[in-house]
């Protein structure tokens, strides 16, 4: 059910009073006066602190600078007259003891009468009190077929047009934006070379990264890393590359359902980051990065409308990678934290949405303790797969001293033994492996010469690889994969000949 559809159905029930979380006022209020007209062509009247009620020749300015006086007029109106009323940012008030109690007074008298309160709100803010009373809809932001009629809309008043394949990348690089950012960048183009153009849409995208940054809840997040960067895990590549082509058109007819997601578990270091890179490169998606702990406010409410303000735009950027870096971290111990349950309730807004979401939003989450995780994120249906990325093999070491080389020295590789420094690092991590090459190139940088094989072994003699310091973490974390509790994301190692041995 859209927007649209449900406001009128609430209008229709004759639900007192409505909460809409949105920051485009302008839009939002265009849509109600549409559907107020539909409805019996109800007068709307709109109230803010600083001029008071307007849409009124009579009650111009009534109730400026007086929330609760606000609330009073609806009472003046007759009985029997139909309206629907508009209070913006009222949400600063909700705390008021009066107003709530008021509040509360015209839930139960609008009950009888054809009238409709609408608080608007950038963000939810509703006190315990008020929950019962208040029934929240959420505003999206414009889809595809919106945005469109707006380019058309300026394209038509500049006196200019572009071409079908043109015209949807601006559309589509538009989604994700509010109307007023649309409409600013889009002028902001105009007035640049008085026409919208092609290159239009690297201006739109910048727009695009300016706006999740001020979310400070997602990051834009640049992704140049290829699949071939990654050394060995060649179970994992092939299930990407299996689905490469998964979002496009030709897989929705084929009947495909869009890819849900990846829950990458394993020990520090082992490349699970780089893998969400390597995947949004490779299927040359957008990548949000989403630092959960963002997600957390202090103001009551706070932390829910933030995890519905980061669903809302990762939906509204779809199709897209979601990267979650140690969700583990975020969610352990769920249930148990003395925040009032407010971990508690964003976590199963966030599970919910996992299983239920029918949008192309890919999640890429990367965990190192699984087990500190609630058994609820690991139940099919929220991800595709869950893959344990373990500690190198004497093979992939290789590989990954082959991709760090070939980057590094590409006219000198042949000089390094590779053979010899996968065989003399066993138990180091692919960050660990890099790590020696950074401190080898120190070594030969500070005698003026090249770094060569020694150094790098001389390196790693000084590194003590976390696979010792954290012996009984990782045994755990290995028994736990062992146990068939995921797929392996190397062909060969010793985790996958130990579940071969098992009957």
């Amino acid at each position: 059910m859209n927007f649209r559809e449900e406001f009128k159905l609430l209008l229709r029930a004759r639900y007192p009073l409505i909460y809409i979380p949105t920051y485009e006022e302008e839009r939002v209020e265009a849509a109600i006066r549409e559907e107020a007209t539909n409805q019996g062509n109800r007068p709307v009247y709109t109230w803010d602190f600083v001029d008071g009620y307007q849409g009124n020749p009579n009650d111009a300015g009534f109730g400026r600078r007086n929330p609760l006086q606000a609330l009073e007029f609806i009472e003046k109106l007759p009985a029997s007259a139909p309206a629907v009323l508009i209070l913006r940012d009222y949400h600063r008030f909700l705390d008021d003891v009066a107003i709530a109690r008021k509040l509360r007074n015209l839930a139960r008298l609008l009950k009888s009468q054809p009238k409709n309160v609408v608080l608007l709100s950038p963000r939810i803010a509703i006190p315990d009190d008020l929950t019962e009373v208040l029934t929240v809809v959420e505003f999206p932001l414009p889809a595809a077929a919106e945005i469109k009629t707006e380019v058309e809309r300026l394209l038509q008043s500049t006196g200019n047009s572009l071409s079908g394949k043109v015209l949807d990348d601006l559309v589509l690089s538009c989604q994700g934006l509010s109307m007023e950012r649309i409409r600013r960048v889009l002028a902001k183009a105009i007035a640049t070379h008085g026409e919208l153009q092609p290159e239009d849409v690297d201006l739109v995208l910048e727009e695009k990264r300016q706006t999740i940054r001020q979310t400070q809840i997602l990051d834009f997040y640049p992704a140049t890393e290829q699949i071939s960067d990654i050394g060995g895990l060649d179970n994992l590549k092939d299930w990407l590359i299996r689905r490469g082509g998964s979002f496009t058109e030709k897989a929705r007819q084929y009947g495909l359902p869009h890819p849900r997601g990846l829950m990458l578990v394993g020990i520090q270091g082992t490349g699970k980051s780089l893998t969400a890179k390597a995947i949004a490169h490779h299927w040359h998606l957008p990548l949000l990065r989403l630092d959960v702990g963002r997600l957390f406010g202090g103001l009551v409410g706070e932390s829910e409308s933030r995890t519905r303000q980061m669903i809302q735009v990762a939906e509204a950027l779809a199709p897209c990678i979601l990267w979650i870096d140690e969700i583990d971290k975020a969610f352990a111990g769920v249930g148990s934290k003395g925040d009032a349950g407010t971990a508690s309730r964003v976590f199963g807004t966030f599970i919910n949405w996992l299983a239920e979401k029918s949008s192309p939003v890919f999640v890429v989450a990367t965990a190192n303790d699984i087990q500190a995780l609630p058994p609820e994120m690991l139940r099919k249906g929220r991800f595709d797969e869950i893959f344990f990325v373990g500690l190198p093999t004497q093979e992939e070491r290789k590989a990954i001293y082959d991709v760090h080389l070939s980057r590094l020295r590409p006219h000198n590789l042949k000089s390094y033994d590779i053979d010899r420094l996968a065989y003399e690092t066993p138990d180091f991590s692919g960050a660990e492996i890099e790590q020696t090459l950074i401190e080898a190139m120190h070594i030969g940088f500070s005698q003026n010469r090249d770094f060569a094989t020694d150094d790098i072994l001389e390196a790693a003699s000084q590194i003590i690889p976390l696979a010792r310091t954290a012996v009984e973490q990782i045994q755990q974390l290995q028994e736990w994969a062992a146990a068939g509790r995921a797929r392996l994301a190397s062909k060969h190692s010793p985790l996958s000949d130990r579940l071969r041995r098992t009957p």
